[in-house]
C-alpha cells in the first residue's frame, strides 16, 4: 500500500497547516512528502515538529514542483497568496484543498475557478462545519420543506474580544480581517442548507474602531491593523431571500445574535458561536403552528450528542483524500464558495463606496 499512497505537500506552515499534517498522518492512504514556506526554516520546523524527519523542505513552491511528483496539496498561507498558490498547484498536477476563505476578492476566485475548469483538478474548500452533526442537521431540515419557503435569514455571531495577531491583521497578508476569517464561516452556515443561492446586491459597512484600540489590541499591533474587524451587510438572494449578516472579532457585547432562518412555515433558531468553525453553538429551536393553530418552540434533540468535534479537520481531509483517490467531485465545491467569496468581496466595495452595489460572478 505504500506505493499507492498519495504524495501530500503542505504550501504554508503556520498554525492551521499542523491540523491539516494531522489528519494526513491518520490517514493510511497518504504520505507527506514535502513542506515550503517563504519564511526560511519554518518548513522544516513544522516537519520536525510533526516527526516527518524525511520530508523536504522549501521556500517557494516553484522550487518544490520542480522537485516533487504531488498528487495533492493543501494550501495554508495567507489569504493573500491562496489565489497563486492553488492555480500554481494545480497547473502543475496537483489537487488542492484550499484553507478558507477562498480568496480576497472575486476576481481571485475566479482565476482559482477556471484554473480549476482548465486543468480538470480538485479544488476543494476548508469548510470543516459542515461535517459536524449539527450543520447537517440543519440542512436536513431546510432540505426537508418544513420551514417552507425561505425569505429571510440572520446571521454572523462573532467575539466580545478576540483579535488575533500575526498575518491576519494586515492588508498586504490577509487582505481582509474579520470578515475572512470568521464571517465566512457564517455565511457558509446560512447559505449551505439552501443550496447557495447567487447574491444580487449587498449593502455594507465595516470598521476597525477595536483593532486600533489599546484596550483591545496588543500594543505592538495597533499600528499594523489596517483591516476590518466588524462588518454588517444587507444582502439580497435570488428567490426574494434576504442575508442581515453581521460579524466581529471585538465589540462591547457578548453576540451579535443567534443565526435565525424565517419561513412561511416555521422558523428555526440556531444558538450563535464566537466563530462558526464547529457549526451550531448548541441545540436548534424550531419554531411554528401546529395542526391546531398553537404555537410550538421544538428543542430539537442533539443528532450526536457525543460526537468529537476534534475530529472535523480529519473529516474534511479524509473526504478530500476519497475525492481524489475516486476521481470525485470536490466535497465542497468552488461552484458554492465562489458565491461565499462574492458576497465578501461585494461587503468590502460597499463599504469603500458607501452605497449598495450589484454583484455580479463571471461565467467560469
Amino acid at each position: 500500500m505504500t506505493d499507492n499512497k498519495l504524495k501530500i505537500g503542505i504550501i504554508g506552515c503556520g498554525g492551521i497547516s499542523g491540523l491539516h499534517v494531522n489528519s494526513y498522518k491518520a490517514n493510511p492512504d497518504t504520505e507527506i512528502v514535502a513542506f515550503c514556506d517563504i519564511v526560511p526554516g519554518k518548513a522544516q520546523e513544522m516537519a520536525t515538529h510533526k516527526k516527518l524527519a524525511g520530508a523536504r523542505c522549501y521556500t517557494d513552491i516553484r522550487e518544490m514542483f520542480a522537485h516533487e511528483q504531488l498528487d495533492a496539496v493543501s494550501v495554508c498561507t495567507y489569504n493573500a497568496t491562496h489565489a497563486e498558490c492553488a492555480i500554481y498547484a494545480m497547473e502543475h498536477g496537483a489537487h488542492v484543498l484550499l484553507e478558507k476563505p477562498m480568496s480576497v476578492t472575486l476576481d481571485e476566485a475566479v482565476a482559482m475557478a477556471r484554473a480549476e475548469k482548465a486543468t480538470g483538478k480538485i479544488l476543494s474548500h476548508g469548510f470543516q462545519p459542515r461535517y459536524a452533526p449539527l450543520t447537517r442537521q440543519l440542512c436536513e431540515v431546510v432540505g426537508s420543506g418544513r420551514l417552507g419557503e425561505v425569505y429571510y435569514i440572520q446571521t454572523g455571531g462573532g467575539r466580545r474580544n478576540g483579535i488575533p495577531n500575526g498575518t491576519f491583521i494586515e492588508k498586504r497578508t490577509a487582505g481582509i480581517g474579520a470578515l475572512g476569517d470568521i464571517g465566512c464561516y457564517a455565511i457558509d452556515l446560512a447559505l449551505n442548507p439552501l443550496g447557495y443561492p447567487k447574491p444580487l446586491t449587498v449593502t455594507a459597512n465595516t470598521s476597525d474602531y477595536f483593532g486600533k484600540s489599546l484596550k483591545y489590541s496588543e500594543p505592538e499591533n495597533v499600528s499594523r491593523f489596517d483591516v476590518d474587524d466588524f462588518a454588517s451587510a444587507y444582502v439580497r438572494l435570488e428567490g426574494g431571500i434576504v442575508l442581515d449578516f453581521r460579524i466581529a472579532w471585538a465589540m462591547n457585547m457578548d453576540t451579535s445574535g443567534d443565526m435565525l432562518m424565517l419561513g412561511r412555515d416555521a422558523g428555526i433558531r440556531i444558538p450563535s458561536t464566537e466563530c462558526w468553525n464547529r457549526g451550531p453553538g448548541g441545540q436548534m429551536t424550531l419554531y411554528y403552528k401546529n395542526s391546531a393553530g398553537c404555537e410550538v418552540g421544538e428543542i430539537l434533540p442533539d443528532p450526536d450528542p457525543e460526537f468529537d468535534y476534534n475530529t472535523l479537520f480529519a473529516r474534511k481531509v479524509d473526504a478530500f483524500v476519497d475525492a481524489v483517490i475516486n476521481g470525485a467531485a470536490a466535497p465542497i465545491p468552488t461552484s458554492q464558495i465562489i458565491r461565499n467569496q462574492a458576497i465578501l468581496d461585494g461587503i468590502v466595495r460597499s463599504a469603500e463606496l458607501g452605497s449598495e452595489i450589484d454583484i455580479e460572478i463571471p461565467e467560469i
